[in-house]
Parts: structure tokens; sequence; C-alpha cells
């Protein structure tokens, strides 16, 4: 398995550094908000595998964080409540707004890594294996992709760039989450995406006589209609 990116929001720097530092030691990447709002605008613009989520935060009640996360990720990413409120009430509410698992203080170190590792794990699972966008076509598994019958002779970057926007049509996908998931936390020192975006485009455009991927300003890229 990969290494994992969390976000981990906690107000409390003691539980933020002691657990920041035990998930760096397994490699994984750790980012910190010790606010609601900057967790929220972290998570809208970057990509994470599981996000590490305390209720008791001094801006933004924790149930709202976790609504809005799940409302403007540019992935549908995990959360993982970590929080003292243990009361049948709490954790029902906090999976009525979109929480993915819920861990009550204290808690183990050794646990939290096998939960967001078994979160990660259960994502990936539920990416669909075909998925179907009008006349564009994509087979997961096979890394195949066709356009009303005409099989598209993609790059395996071109592939998993056009999944990306697929899986996310028919909103945006920034250009942070793209370089991620493709080149992990050492990107090309080129414009590599700019010119993978380019042949990807020309593709598309040939098979179905019209651009299908719009440039968003500030952003990234979008999967557009007429499909």
């Amino acid at each position: 398995m990969k290494p994992l990116k969390l976000l981990i929001v906690e107000d409390n720097p003691h539980i933020a550094k002691q657990l920041g530092d035990f998930l760096s030691g397994l490699q994984w990447q750790v980012d910190f908000a010790s606010e609601g709002k900057l967790a929220v605008q972290l998570a809208s613009k970057e990509h994470f595998d599981v996000v590490l989520l305390d209720l008791n935060l001094p801006d933004i009640d924790g149930f709202q964080v976790c609504q809005q996360i799940k409302a403007q990720a540019p992935s549908n990413v995990p959360i993982l409540m970590l929080t003292a409120r243990d009361a049948f009430e709490d954790k029902a509410r906090g999976f009525s707004m979109g929480a993915d698992d819920y861990l009550s203080k204290p808690f183990d170190f050794r646990e939290v890594a096998l939960r967001c590792e078994a979160l990660s794990r259960r994502q990936q699972l539920h990416l669909k294996q075909e998925i179907q966008i009008g006349s564009l076509r994509l087979l997961v598994r096979d890394m195949h992709a066709d356009y009303a019958g005409q099989s598209l002779a993609l790059t395996q970057v071109g592939f998993k760039i056009l999944l990306l926007l697929a899986q996310k049509y028919p909103d945006a996908v920034s250009r942070s989450h793209i370089l991620h998931e493709i080149w992990g936390d050492d990107p090309p020192q080129s414009d590599a995406l700019k010119s993978h975006i380019y042949s990807l485009r020309k593709q598309l455009e040939s098979a179905a006589g019209h651009d299908l991927v719009r440039t968003v300003h500030n952003l990234g890229y979008q999967l557009i209609t007429p499909i």
C-alpha cells in the first residue's frame, strides 16, 4: 500500500504533534490545521487520503467542518473523527454529517493508523471499474477508453488523467490533485501536465468532433458536455 497523505485537524498542539510524529514515522505525509476554516480550505485544494478531524475546534464546529469538506473536496475523502465526545448522539450526528469512521479519545496511535489504512483501502475498492458518461466509456481495470465505440490511443498517464476527470465529472479537478495522483510527491520539473492534457484533448477531439476538456482558470481542468 502506498504511503498515505493525511490532514490532521486538531487545535491541541500537544496531541497534534504526538499523532503527527507517529504517523510521519510510518513514512506518511502529514499536514495540519488547527482551525476549521483552514481545514476546509486545505481539503478543498489538496488531495488527502484521509482527514483526521477533531470536533472541538475554536472557530467552526467539527460537524460543520465535516459537512463542508465532503461538499467541497476534489474527491470523496474519507473522514475519521477523533474526539472526546463519545455519546451515541454525537456519533450518530457525525455519521449523518458524512463521517466515515469515529474514534473516541484517548486512542492508541496504532489503531488510528490501522483505521486510516482501512478507510483508504475501502475508498479504492469503491471506485467504479467501468465509467460511462454519454458516449465516453472507461474500463478502469483494463486502462482502456473509447468514445462511441472508437478506441482512444491514450498513454498510461493520459488515461489516468481522463479517469480523474471522469470520476469528478461534471466538476473540475485541481492541478494539484492531478499532479499528486499521477506523480505523488515528486512532480516533474517541466510542465509535463500541460503536455499530457494537450495530447488527451487532441485524442478526445478527434473522436468526438469537439473539445471535451476545459481549462478552468486558477483551478485545473474539467470534462465538459456535450458528451
